[in-house]
Parts: structure tokens; sequence; C-alpha cells
């Protein structure tokens, strides 16, 4: 079954381009598009899209906002931010409305499309620059709150060890690799990891290793490969 797409833009030529970039794949369908906040948000109550393509700057109702009103309809659509404005304000304000991803319009249609597809699977997504500025704003950790360093020692040592991966931006596939164990597995691990630690998706997940030290830029992260199996 094609992964049901919907385009938010302000701009039409901007959207008419990500709407034939899209319906041009066998696995992607668009089944809408809008040009404002307000009207996505009615559209997505309407056509249940899998995946919506956000833009941020928009008249009347943002993105962000649109983003917040939309990732909590219960058809759980999952947005993918696009924008041209590398901020960080942007950044973490489309990861705390509900995003599971943030990239930038001067990507790549093939990586815009790749993202589309991990989004609908769930992975999540973050463009390289966004990556940095994360590893830069936690470079040093921060204290962990006890309820969160509680949900932490719940997690199986395989769990903190694929907890490690998903944040050194490794795919379930490539995590199956570096482990030797099978994607389905991953996957199970993933899943049982985000529900003891009460989160959405790995966009969180990342950003919760780095924000509690985890790991941290430059090799002085702890060792995934070194975590007892």
């Amino acid at each position: 079954m094609a992964v049901r797409v919907m385009v938010v833009d302000d701009q039409a030529v901007v959207r008419a381009g990500f709407v034939a970039v899209v319906d041009a794949e066998p696995d992607l369908t668009v089944v809408g598009e809008a040009g404002d906040g307000a009207t996505a948000v009615s559209l997505a109550e309407r056509t249940a899209p899998d995946v919506v393509l956000m833009d941020i700057r928009m008249p009347g109702m943002d993105g962000l906002t649109a983003t917040r009103l939309i990732t909590a309809l219960h058809s759980n659509p999952k947005v993918l931010v696009l924008t041209t404005f590398d901020l960080d304000m942007y950044v973490y304000e489309a990861l705390r409305a509900g995003s599971s991803g943030f990239m930038l319009k001067d990507a790549l249609p093939e990586d815009v499309l790749t993202a589309i597809r991990l989004v609908a699977a769930g992975e999540g997504i973050l463009a390289p620059t966004v990556t940095r500025r994360l590893i830069g704003q936690f470079a040093h950790g921060a204290p962990i709150p006890p309820e969160l360093s509680g949900r932490l020692a719940q997690l199986t040592p395989r769990e903190r060890e694929v907890l490690l991966l998903i944040a050194s931006g490794l795919t379930n596939a490539e995590i199956g690799v570096r482990l030797g164990v099978t994607t389905g597995t991953v996957k199970s691990h993933v899943n049982a990891l985000l529900t003891k630690l009460r989160l959405r998706d790995r966009v969180q997940a990342t950003i919760l290793a780095y924000e509690s030290g985890l790991i941290r830029p430059q090799g002085s992260a702890e060792d995934p490969a070194a975590a007892p199996h």
C-alpha cells in the first residue's frame, strides 16, 4: 500500500514541485496539499495522511502550530518539517511540536523521498546539519532528572546499546548488521525502549541521549560496541 503524503507550503510553485516529486514514486501518493496551517489541519482530519511535509513560515497559522495539532489527531499522522530556515529555534520548536523529522528545502529530491519513507516507517530523520547542532548543543551533557534516570535504569543492556546506536544515526537495518541480529529484532528493541522511556519516536530518543550525556561528539560517547550484550 502506498504511503499517503500531504504537502503543505505557502508558495504554490514550491508546493507543486514537491507534489510532482512525490507523486512520481510508485510507493508514494499525494492525498492533498495546503497553503497554510489551518487548511492543513482541516485537510489532515479529512484525508488521514501517513506523512505531512510541513513548511514552517506561512500566513495565518504557522507550521509549528499546525504540526502540534496534526500530530495529535486520532489517525496519528507523522510530520516531516521542510524549511529554508536552518535556525536552532525552529529545529527545537518543530521537534517539541511533535515533528518526526526536520530537513532543509535544499536537500536533494532523493533525500526527501528517503526521509518520507523513513518517517512513514516510524524511524524519524534529522538533516545532517541539524544533527550537528544537536551534538554541539548537548556536547557537555546535562544532569539527568531523577524520573528519567529511573526510566533509563529499566532498559536492558541490549536496549541501552540500541539507544546509543539510534543516537549515532544508524537505521534499524544498520543496527541489525552491527549487532548481528535481524531488523525485526531491532524493531522490537526500539519499541521496547521507547515504551520504557515514554518517548514518541527515534528523534526524541536521539535528543534524550544527547541531553542526558549518554552520547557525546568526537568519540567521547559511551561506546555502543562496549555495552554488555
